[in-house]
């Protein structure tokens, strides 16, 4: 098949992870194209060098008529330019612009996170509705974005796979050499930007002065005021393999979908607290592989305690992960899962 791959924007993160690791994947049988409009572009340093790029300079996420009528133009002539068996739209913004340019027939669109629109862009809900019926299925990440699809009107066509990711590799070295004098290394992985709740962050490395905590992903230097035993990494290429030598990883967040950073710490088999959000605890199941927990910062911090401090508990939440991971959450199981959305009904 011809597939074509587009996301809003070509920085990283979780939904451009997605793109990457199904990318890579597909196109071990398949031609693959990927598109992407603004950011700084480190998404296509990781994709595969069969995968066609096409840079679309006009996608951007703010709304502008100028910028989205020009890249609605540009789709129209990339649809024509490759005529592909499958669109498949990841994100928001692209979801909305590809479900008009394209062949309802031929397009997949994968929401990842409902509850950005759901809670924080709620007055996009009505174009929702309306464009469900412009593809061939709508795919949540996790059986909660999949409930919640249902429960707001959206309703046809609704399916659910789970993020996955290759086996991962280790960078050879230890990163974290530098940091001397602390019992364990907790590790988060996130942009910084208000729903990722740095604060929280912030006060539960308070708490536990014993501990090093790591941030990897923050886009710009942190200079407010924050505790010695926090360390700011900025955005680091194959940032999930840092998790080879971190002992726990913690996110805490208002709203997920199925946070790939976590499936990166499983992969590696680490124990993980996380914000009780989206689809989290359909993977990190309480006194089994970790903790999801509300975003109180005491709480964050008697989890992360207790699992650091008791090795049995490690030991047993760290074989608990991995098999998890090796279960559910690899990109072999992602692929499949959508191959058979992909072939389902005909392809013109």
């Amino acid at each position: 098949m011809r597939i074509l791959q587009l996301i809003t924007r070509s920085d990283l993160g979780g939904a451009q992870s997605v793109v990457v690791n199904l990318a890579n994947k597909l196109c071990e049988e398949h031609e693959v194209i990927v598109v992407a409009g603004e950011g700084d572009g480190k998404m296509w340093e990781l994709l595969d060098l069969s995968v066609k790029r096409e840079e679309f300079s006009f996608l951007r996420r703010a709304l502008s008529p100028i910028n989205d009528i020009r890249t609605l133009f540009r789709l129209v002539c990339l649809y024509w330019k490759y005529r592909p068996d499958i669109v498949h739209l990841h994100s928001s913004k692209v979801g909305i612009l590809g479900r008009i340019a394209f062949p309802e027939s031929k397009i997949v669109y994968t929401v990842h996170g409902f509850d950005s629109i759901r809670i924080a862009y709620r007055r996009y809900l009505p174009l929702e509705r309306i464009l469900q019926g412009r593809c061939k299925a709508i795919v949540g990440v996790s059986k909660y974005d999949g409930r919640n699809l249902q429960e707001e009107g959206i309703q046809r066509n609704v399916r659910v796979v789970y993020n996955g990711i290759s086996a991962p590799c280790g960078l050879g070295h230890d990163p974290f050499t530098g940091m001397k004098g602390y019992a364990r290394k907790v590790l988060c992985i996130a942009r910084l930007s208000p729903p990722k709740k740095i604060d929280l962050f912030l006060e539960v490395a308070t708490r536990l002065p014993r501990y090093a905590f790591i941030w990897i992903g923050n886009q710009y230097e942190y200079t407010q005021g924050y505790p010695s035993n926090v360390f700011f990494m900025g955005s680091l290429p194959n940032a999930g393999a840092y998790n080879e030598y971190a002992d726990l990883f913690m996110l805490s967040s208002n709203y997920e979908g199925l946070p790939m950073t976590i499936i990166e710490a499983m992969s590696f088999g680490k124990p993980v607290v996380a914000s009780n959000v989206g689809g989290i605890s359909e993977i990190v199941v309480n006194g089994e592989n970790g903790y999801t927990v509300e975003n109180v910062p005491d709480i964050f911090a008697e989890k992360i305690e207790y699992i650091l401090e008791n090795d049995d508990i490690y030991n047993h939440f760290s074989r608990n992960a991995l098999e998890r991971f090796k279960k559910d959450l690899t990109v072999d199981k992602m692929t499949v899962e959508y191959l058979k959305i992909y072939k389902a009904g005909t392809l013109h």
